[in-house]
């Protein structure tokens, strides 16, 4: 009867065995394997701060990027549009200088030469006036045969009209300003309305 023998073990084997030699005292092997899935939850449970600690940072700094533009906008705003109450108040005085020219006829200046005198000076005070108007970037909106446009233009009241598109400003009350792209102040205007009426027009704003 052959007996069996013995397996035989590599030369690798032993020195793995000699130097490593197994500890009766470790983890059996579900232990271990237990430790290596705890090992992987602490993994995953840490990369996962660590995006929600980045996606927090990118936030952070998007936000603070906003308030930066915020706070450049206003400041930006500030600069351009801190004479805007100033600037309106002297519109009223430019309205004036209009009108006190527009009331002195062309025929009387010419037969009055202090009144001609007169006239020059004023229209040299409205020239001046609206230099500086220019030079803080505030300009006059005369819509004269324009296209109404709520965002600029007042309707005072209509004017039937056989020949003018419906909507057609016709007449300026009162000129319309700019100052820099925002709206100082609109144009109040008469605009053609094209319904076979009366040619005194129809009043819309009372209010002139």
């Amino acid at each position: 009867m052959i007996e069996p023998q013995p397996e035989e073990t590599s030369d690798d084997e032993n020195k793995d065995e000699a130097l490593y030699p197994p500890d009766p005292n470790g983890p059996t092997l579900a232990e271990a394997l237990q430790q290596v899935a705890a090992l992987n939850k602490q993994v995953a449970d840490l990369t996962k701060q660590a995006a929600e600690a980045q996606d927090k940072m990118l936030r952070a700094l998007a936000d603070a990027e906003n308030t930066r533009r915020r706070a450049e906008r206003d400041r930006t705003d500030s600069a351009k549009f801190s004479v805007t109450a100033f600037a309106r108040d002297l519109l009223t005085v430019s309205d004036n200088l209009r009108r006190a020219l527009n009331a002195i006829p062309s025929d009387h200046r010419d037969a009055n030469e202090q009144l001609n005198t007169i006239y020059e000076g004023v229209e040299a005070t409205e020239r001046e006036l609206l230099r500086v108007f220019e030079k803080n970037s505030i300009s006059k909106i005369e819509p004269l045969n324009q296209k109404f446009d709520p965002n600029l233009h007042e309707v005072i009241f209509e004017i039937p009209s056989a020949d003018k598109e419906p909507g057609i400003i016709l007449q300026v009350v009162e000129p319309g300003y700019m100052i820099h792209e925002r709206l100082l102040r609109p144009a109040r205007v008469g605009v053609a309305k094209n319904d076979g009426g009366s040619a005194a027009g129809s009043t819309i704003d009372q209010e002139v």
